[in-house]
């Protein structure tokens, strides 16, 4: 058995980040749910008021002898807007933050010294606001979603906010890191 580490992220509506992350060989799992909020066990109608603080994560389960957490931070910081505050696309509010929980020191470490890099990089020149504004928590507790929000994007293809938000996500990662693409 494979001993996997985990990653949580927040970039927007979870539906669209689970399923770009699902593309990428060695996540083993990606698991819609909450993170940085006041609020015990919130449901999402509760989350979406923006009233709990919480914002709408993944936690990605991976194996980092097939992918490295940094494989990981390249590919959200691809896949979401991280110079916008508390919007991503349509969604507005504080729960479609961008955010990365870290689980310990050594990921913190290596989420500062990646947003460092690519503020330095002036990779993000072209945006509105080119300042990254993701925010870097530790992980106090992760609430899993409620089961309709899992593998939403693939059990709702049709779904036409599946279809114009993550759609082009999931695009994009194959497209931008198909040598990394798990096989289907």
């Amino acid at each position: 058995m494979t001993e996997t580490e985990t990653a949580t992220l927040a970039g927007g509506c979870f539906w669209c980040i689970e399923a770009a992350f699902k593309e990428l060989d060695g996540v083993e799992s990606v698991t819609s749910g909450y993170a940085g909020g006041h609020v015990e066990n919130p449901s999402y109608r509760e989350v979406c008021s923006g009233s709990t603080g919480h914002a709408e994560v993944v936690q990605v389960e991976y194996d980092p002898a097939t992918v490295a957490y940094e494989d990981l931070l390249e590919v959200f910081f691809r896949i979401h807007d991280p110079t916008t505050k508390d919007r991503q696309g349509p969604d507005v509010g504080s729960q479609y933050r961008s955010a990365v929980y870290y689980h310990d020191d050594e990921q913190k470490a290596v989420v500062e010294r990646f947003v460092h890099n690519l503020q330095e990089g002036g990779d993000f020149d072209s945006y509105e606001n080119d300042e990254i504004v993701t925010e870097i928590e530790p992980l106090d507790t992760f609430y899993e979603a409620e089961e309709k929000h899992q593998d939403y994007y693939d059990k709702n293809p049709g779904d036409r906010y599946c279809q114009f938000h993550a759609e082009p996500k999931v695009k994009k990662v194959r497209e931008q890191f198909g040598d990394r693409a798990a096989t289907q």
